[in-house]
């Protein structure tokens, strides 16, 4: 699917905006909304960014983590401008991660493991969640949030095993 998106954007086809956004629009949303913490600037997010994809000359053929990284790096922009104008600049709470984690899911069932998994993840350090978000929500490969975050594959490996083997202990040590 993507190839056939990566080539009718380069060939500036006029109605490829509807196919990128039945194809990533939820996506981004998602996944910007994991970065702004609230739903309505993860739409707008998700709205620059596809317009940005559509006036872009020289599209990657590694599309889908270069995607993701200029999604990631607006939000980053957005962020860093919100903590200029001191609205604050968190990351999204434990309950807006749980959502975060199991997308549509969490609508269907509220069942208190999940609240618990939430609860543990909440508890990571920022780069073992934003890794385990890329690896798991996201469903990019180890070399694609290797791009996505300028970091070598290396350190994605090791901090998707550090942020798991984190989230099992504390999974044990709580009780199942």
């Amino acid at each position: 699917m993507t190839p056939s998106l990566v080539l009718r954007l380069r060939a500036g086809d006029p109605e490829v905006g509807a196919l990128l956004d039945q194809l990533y629009r939820d996506a981004l949303v998602r996944f910007c909304w994991g970065y702004l913490g609230h739903i309505e600037e993860a739409e707008d997010a998700a709205q620059d960014i596809c317009c940005r994809v559509l006036s872009t000359e020289n599209i990657p053929d590694a599309f889908r983590p270069w995607l993701y990284k200029t999604a990631r790096n607006h939000c980053l922009n957005l962020r860093r401008g919100r903590a200029r104008r001191k609205d604050g600049a968190e990351l999204p709470s434990a309950s807006q991660v749980h959502e975060i984690l199991t997308g549509h899911l969490t609508r269907l069932v509220r069942s208190e493991e999940r609240s618990r998994l939430s609860e543990l993840v909440g508890r990571l350090p920022d780069s073992q969640r934003e890794v385990l978000r890329l690896r798991y929500v996201e469903d990019l490969s180890r070399a694609e949030i290797a791009e996505v975050l300028d970091i070598p594959e290396s350190v994605v490996k090791s901090r998707l095993f550090e942020g798991l083997k984190r989230l099992r202990e504390e999974a044990s040590s709580t009780g199942k």
